[in-house]
């Protein structure tokens, strides 16, 4: 769990064959496209695992890759 700027707290944070999701304590459910992001989506499963919260966002270390909480949040498809 993980607590954002915005006081939204990570429950989870997984992937599907062709997504990228998170869900918040209070139930919100997020996706976005893995197409969006081609590091995430050719990554094996333990890349894409190998993940760090912060209160700004998601980093990869292995893949050099982040992900703003904001932008996740924000974009709206």
């Amino acid at each position: 769990m993980n607590t954002l700027e915005n006081n939204i707290e990570i429950k989870r944070l997984w992937f599907t064959d062709s997504k990228i999701c998170i869900e918040t304590l209070d139930g919100q459910k997020l996706d976005h496209p893995l197409s969006w992001f081609p590091k995430l989506k050719n990554a094996s499963e333990e890349e894409k695992n190998d993940y760090e919260l912060s209160p700004f966002g998601i980093h990869w270390p292995t893949l050099d890759e982040d992900l703003s909480f904001r932008g996740f949040f924000e974009f709206k498809k």
